[in-house]
């Protein structure tokens, strides 16, 4: 195999996110279901000799050493694989979301590569490795929808109904970490459990990050007002700045503000990936 083209990185909305507490080493503690949409970027992969990796970027210029990168070089380093690759990337899922753009990329590098450079690693080593890349990684590894809980690491896969979603994603990004410093974001939701996320769905919850977010963003709270507008239930995916909306038959038409991003959106049963690696341990 010498190439793998249009390989899809779908995004993810939290179809709420609960703060529950805080580590004594600061981390925080969260409840949050991870659904995959079919809002994806897209990555081309061709084998070169001479170990080197090389990246192009069709769309959006990304950071020399963005996630896919590293995941490229993390992995050819732990198996001390000498082959190379150059990764051509449309990226279409807007960074600073809330949507997992860069965790999907890198998840999709490595099980691409890992098929492309035939290592045949396992899906829980390629999870280890991903999780050194990021808290999400290993949730676009698993490749289905998901109750997490804990620091993000704790993953039980769960099934959700077919629906389409509203997400509007204004022109001003959110950083992740000032939100989690903020002192106003609010640490001390109460636990639920899947059980009580089921009997409600996609009404279900709130994002405990939205408030300290739209303080730091009003460009949030003007996303939110044009779901609201249209009659539809809005919340803040992540820690922003993208928002979006289950979508009805009783929607209204809406007006997006020029410069904001808006797209109907499908969940996804499951990753386009899933079975590119073995689930042998």
């Amino acid at each position: 195999m010498k190439s793998l083209h249009d390989v899809p990185a779908p995004a993810k909305l939290n179809l709420f996110l609960h703060i529950t507490g805080r580590r004594p080493d600061g981390y925080h503690l969260l409840q949050s279901v991870f659904m995959l949409i079919d809002w994806c970027d897209t990555l081309h992969f061709e084998k070169r000799p001479g170990g080197t990796i090389s990246r192009e970027d069709l769309t959006v210029t990304l950071p020399a050493q963005d996630l896919i990168t590293r995941a490229a070089q993390l992995l050819q380093t732990h198996t001390g694989c000498t082959e190379g690759v150059h990764i051509a990337v449309e990226k279409q899922i807007p960074a600073q979301a809330g949507m997992g753009g860069g965790s999907s990329d890198a998840a999709t590098c490595l099980l691409a590569l890992n098929r492309l450079w035939n290592l045949n690693l396992s899906l829980s080593t390629l999870e280890k490795l991903g999780l050194q890349l990021g808290a999400d990684v290993p949730f676009f590894l698993r490749g289905r929808n998901a109750w997490v809980e804990g620091i993000g690491e704790k993953i039980t896969p769960i099934d959700l109904p077919a629906a389409q979603f509203w997400v509007i994603k204004p022109p001003q990004g959110v950083e992740t970490s000032q939100i989690f410093a903020h002192p106003d974001l609010k640490r001390d939701t109460n636990p639920a459990t899947i059980a009580v996320f089921a009997a409600q769905a996609y009404d279900f919850g709130h994002n405990d990050l939205q408030p300290v977010a739209q303080a730091l963003c009003p460009e949030v709270s003007q996303a939110l007002q044009v779901l609201a507008n249209a009659g539809l239930k809005a919340k803040m995916t992540g820690s922003g700045s993208a928002v979006f909306a289950h979508s009805t038959d009783s929607a209204k038409k809406m007006t997006v503000p020029d410069q904001f991003l808006a797209r109907l959106c499908s969940n996804l049963e499951v990753h386009p990936l899933t079975g590119w690696a073995s689930s042998d341990s």
